[in-house]
């Protein structure tokens, strides 16, 4: 009996994990993001590559917030071996564009026009849920982002949310790159994507797991110096992507979803994407090293 009430008075419930604004957020998260699987799922129309990454992120997202809601509700993070902060920075930021991007996919490839059927009702209704969930992820990176000259949880900071950013977007690259020609510029530039990757994704991972300390020079000058590098090989990849894949080819007719021009051209587009995040994280990097907050 006496190790039971030790036990109890151990575990506490902190009620602030859901009645704060960040709490409330997650909370329209899990529950708007359950709206949305359970919709497409009654409807059975989910089939494919598009239906299965769309109801991946709806359960992914449910499941792991619903996770920190508890672990912070029950006060259990803390024995966890990471950076809570960092990790749910870093997760608030990777939901919403996994949200935001379902909620593109979705309607675009299973919602047709006219819309006048049940089915197509709950997809509806599904769609708009996601964009909904997509805002309450937003809303709780914007109110978990790191105050300005603040880097004691880095995957907050502007960099920080940025590397997730650039982590997914190259993510986004290589679900593209389905077919792509021997030629030396082409494979360069997918050599890009992949290294630029795998350095972002060790620092995210390391910042996480509390692993900088092994670096051996300090994080904000290391982040200058692989920014820099990573903005000149971005570079190269946006003039040589578009000018090897499009070289003398003209778009097919009819160009389906499965189309090799326009897989070649979302590269494209994305490859820019990263190279204005890239180009901003260098920015706010050498800010954070040469002109420190008072």
């Amino acid at each position: 009996v006496g190790e039971l009430a030790g036990t109890m008075a151990v575990a506490t419930v902190n009620l602030r994990a859901v009645t704060s604004w960040v709490g409330i957020a997650r909370l329209f998260a899990v529950v708007l993001s359950c709206i949305a699987f359970s919709l497409v799922a009654s409807t059975g129309d989910f089939g494919g590559p598009y239906g299965t990454w769309c109801m991946f992120t709806w359960c992914f997202c449910f499941a792991v917030t619903l996770l920190v809601l508890l672990l912070e509700l029950l006060e259990l993070y803390p024995v966890l071996p990471l950076s809570w902060d960092d990790f749910t920075s870093a997760f608030s930021m990777l939901a919403s564009l996994m949200v935001f991007t379902t909620s593109v996919v979705f309607p675009s490839t299973f919602i047709s026009s006219p819309c006048s059927s049940s089915k197509c009702a709950r997809q509806a209704v599904a769609t708009t849920a996601s964009c909904l969930c997509f805002l309450a992820y937003a809303l709780e990176v914007g109110l978990t982002r790191a105050k300005p000259g603040d880097i004691s949880s880095f995957l907050s900071t502007v960099p920080g949310l940025l590397k997730v950013f650039e982590a997914y977007v190259a993510c986004l690259i290589f679900s593209l790159l389905d077919r792509y020609s021997s030629e030396a510029g082409l494979q360069w530039c997918v050599a890009v994507y992949s290294i630029c990757f795998i350095i972002t994704f060790l620092v995210i991972i390391f910042t996480i797991g509390r692993c900088l300390s092994y670096i051996p020079c300090p994080l904000e000058k290391m982040l200058v110096g692989y920014n820099t590098l990573a903005l000149m090989m971005y570079i190269t990849a946006t003039i040589l992507w578009p000018l090897y894949s499009f070289r003398g080819k003209e778009q097919p007719h009819p160009c389906g979803r499965d189309c090799w021009w326009n897989k070649h051209l979302g590269v494209t587009f994305l490859t820019i994407f990263n190279l204005i995040a890239y180009l901003v994280d260098l920015v706010y990097s050498t800010r954070m090293v040469f002109i420190r907050a008072p």
